[in-house]
């Protein structure tokens, strides 16, 4: 397999940290978005990452996608999203929580860093911080020492991972130190685990 798209992207990270931990072996293909748009279309028409190339060439694309089909592949004992119940619902619901902070964070990040100052709307950038930050507010409150759902890790562990390190380094004005105790807490717990080692967030 061939993951595209560079762990930058939380999305591509969550994706490439999940194939690590099912022992999926996979070549990575750190295609910008920034400058290689060209190699991101001949994957996704969308232009977006990750997509992942299938050993028979078929390729997927949209990290939820990617996460499903990677589940069905792992089988439902070791799949990081449960099957059915009430865990599964809870493992769906942070990742909302979480995605939902990722997409508000860039989008306010675009709206004040891809247009020159005099276009820029910082009023509908601030409604993006508000939702950004309560979607934050919620996963701290959500957050455990042990782990969001269960007794094991799950792709809720594995997003939120991706989501704190994300914040940290591209939008620390949101994700102050000290704000989110029980989120820093975690993702560093995490940061010596080999599938986030091995899927460090690269310039």
């Amino acid at each position: 397999m061939i993951l595209v798209g560079r762990y930058l992207s939380p999305y591509t990270r969550r994706v490439g940290a999940t194939l690590k931990i099912y022992g999926m072996a996979y070549t990575h293909n750190a295609a910008s978005t920034v400058t290689q748009m060209d190699v991101i279309k001949a994957h996704n028409p969308l232009g977006r990452v990750p997509a992942l190339v299938l050993d028979d060439g078929e390729t997927l694309i949209e990290s939820s996608a990617i996460l499903d089909y990677l589940d069905e592949q792992a089988g439902p004992d070791k799949a990081l999203t449960p099957a059915k119940g009430p865990a599964r619902r809870k493992v769906l619901q942070t990742l909302a929580l979480a995605t939902g902070v990722l997409e508000k964070t860039i989008a306010g990040v675009y709206e004040r860093t891809r247009k020159s100052k005099d276009k820029v709307d910082e009023a509908w950038a601030a409604k993006q911080d508000a939702q950004a930050m309560g979607g934050l507010a919620a996963l701290e409150e959500a957050c455990t020492p042990s782990w969001f759902v269960g007794a094991r890790m799950t792709q809720a562990d594995v997003t939120v991972k991706c989501l704190v390190d994300f914040m940290r380094a591209m939008a620390p004005g949101l994700f102050p130190a000290g704000k989110y105790p029980r989120l820093e807490a975690f993702a560093d717990r995490l940061a010596a685990h080999p599938a986030f080692v091995e899927t460090k967030l690269e310039a």
